[in-house]
């Protein structure tokens, strides 16, 4: 078996409905996956270039009539900047003949899913899929880069120490200190609070090493196991609308 990319593939949805949005987009994060929402089908073809190591799934009900649909499609797949993004239908439409043309005819190989079957199953059937295409690679956690909008503060030695984090993962964080100090790795730092663009996580975590980049320390920090669950989907909510800021930019 091919070994796995390192940093697995990103996943999006091209105008996807309401309940995806609502719905299985917290629930396919949950389980990290990274995920992105698009609704603009040409400057969805400019990201897939720029992105060809990628997952699409595609809500066929809305912006065009399907034998537009198809053709889209079909470009991409013959396009060999993007012939290697792999391609499934999202839909209530609940033609067979329709099912076939897709699966059978054009061959997409992430499925013809039929949202009619309720958001658990067809999450269910998005998460085998994903599975099945090795969608994480060889990561375990989504990460983002912080883009100066995310902070943290910490009581260490009876002094407050404060820095900003580089990037940030529900497994734990890079950071740089506002004034470097000596811990011993394997430290354990209690009430680490952490801002995330306004949103406030009480975590604790231990110093898991030191690196130097642009001759400044890096810390790296993993969180404790025992995180709460609610700040948990903080950062999670954080990751989720960092990574679709980036994409759109």
């Amino acid at each position: 078996m091919a070994a796995l990319g390192k940093f697995g593939k990103k996943v999006f949805f091209l105008y996807p409905h309401s309940v995806i949005q609502d719905e299985m987009v917290s629930e396919l994060f949950k389980n990290e996956y990274e995920i992105y929402l698009l609704k603009d089908h040409q400057k969805c073809l400019q990201i897939l270039e720029r992105h060809p190591d990628s997952i699409l799934f595609i809500n066929i009900d809305e912006a065009m009539d399907e034998p537009h649909w198809e053709e889209y499609i079909r470009s991409i797949m013959r396009n060999p900047a993007t012939h290697d993004v792999l391609i499934g239908i999202l839909t209530y439409n609940e033609s067979q003949d329709l099912a076939k043309k897709y699966l059978m005819d054009i061959g997409l190989p992430c499925g013809y899913i039929r949202l009619k079957l309720g958001m658990a199953e067809s999450t269910k059937i998005i998460l085998r899929t994903l599975a099945a295409n090795e969608a994480k690679g060889a990561r375990k956690f989504v990460r983002t880069r912080c883009m100066n909008n995310a902070t943290f503060n910490f009581k260490y030695n009876g002094t407050i120490r404060e820095g900003d984090i580089l990037d940030i993962s529900v497994a734990g964080m890079a950071c740089r200190l506002n004034k470097t100090i000596e811990i011993p790795v394997r430290s354990l730092l209690k009430g680490i609070q952490l801002n995330l663009k306004g949103a406030l996580c009480l975590v604790d975590g231990f110093l898991a090493g030191i690196r130097r980049e642009d001759d400044e320390a890096v810390y790296v920090i993993m969180f404790t196991p025992n995180m709460p669950p609610q700040h948990k989907e903080k950062i999670r909510y954080y990751i989720q609308r960092n990574l679709q800021q980036e994409i759109e930019a």
